[in-house]
């Protein structure tokens, strides 16, 4: 269900896209996107409901919503259980925290992965934001950022997406925790699915 983008990092750090590559690259990928939602039979959009949910909707694309960051390891890869849109708990290790700077403030989101994982291949970062229940979908919104060797990355919330289970409840989605809820607006990414 955790779809990747492609980020990319450098050993000094990761610089500001070009606009106008970067603008068609998001594009195409949320035009592949909507495709895959609107045709495929793996969609997790009902064919009942794509009339309503579909295409999907999305701020504009701004390169000042694509920033650098330091990921800050956490010792031991602590275990938490986040609440899901199931009522299940689901175990997720703590990886590190991302720290960077977003519409002039210095902020920190957390990024996870399965518990259990050894080879850590994807960075799961779940947030809300003050967009969060209005503008944007109530249970919040993902990002999944590659590791790096490095330590810094690219956190690019054009890429942000809704869980699965905005579009259909019989999927189980986890909810970002207390500490990934970010203090600003963050009008980038995908918008609440519907009109």
């Amino acid at each position: 269900m955790l779809s990747l983008a492609a980020l990319v990092a450098c050993s000094s750090g990761p610089s500001a896209p070009d606009d106008s590559d970067y603008a068609e690259q998001v594009t195409n990928a949320r035009t592949f996107k909507n495709q895959f939602f609107l045709e495929s039979p793996e969609s997790p959009v009902p064919k009942d409901k794509r009339d309503a949910l579909l295409p999907l909707r999305y701020f504009p694309i701004e390169t000042s919503y694509s920033v650098p960051a330091v990921l800050r390891l956490a010792d031991e890869r602590p275990v938490f259980e986040m609440p899901t849109s199931s009522g299940a708990l689901r175990k997720m290790q703590l990886v590190g925290v991302l720290e960077f700077t977003l519409l002039g403030e210095k902020r920190s989101l957390g990024a996870f992965a399965p518990d259990g994982t050894v080879r850590i291949t994807s960075l799961f970062v779940p947030f809300a934001d003050e967009t969060t229940g209005g503008e944007t979908y109530s249970a919040g919104r993902y990002l999944d950022i590659d590791p790096t060797t490095t330590g810094y990355y690219t956190i690019d919330f054009n890429n942000a997406y809704n869980p699965y289970c905005a579009y259909n409840a019989s999927f189980e989605c986890p909810f970002p925790p207390p500490t990934n809820r970010l203090k600003a607006a963050v009008r980038a990414g995908e918008k609440a699915p519907g009109a």
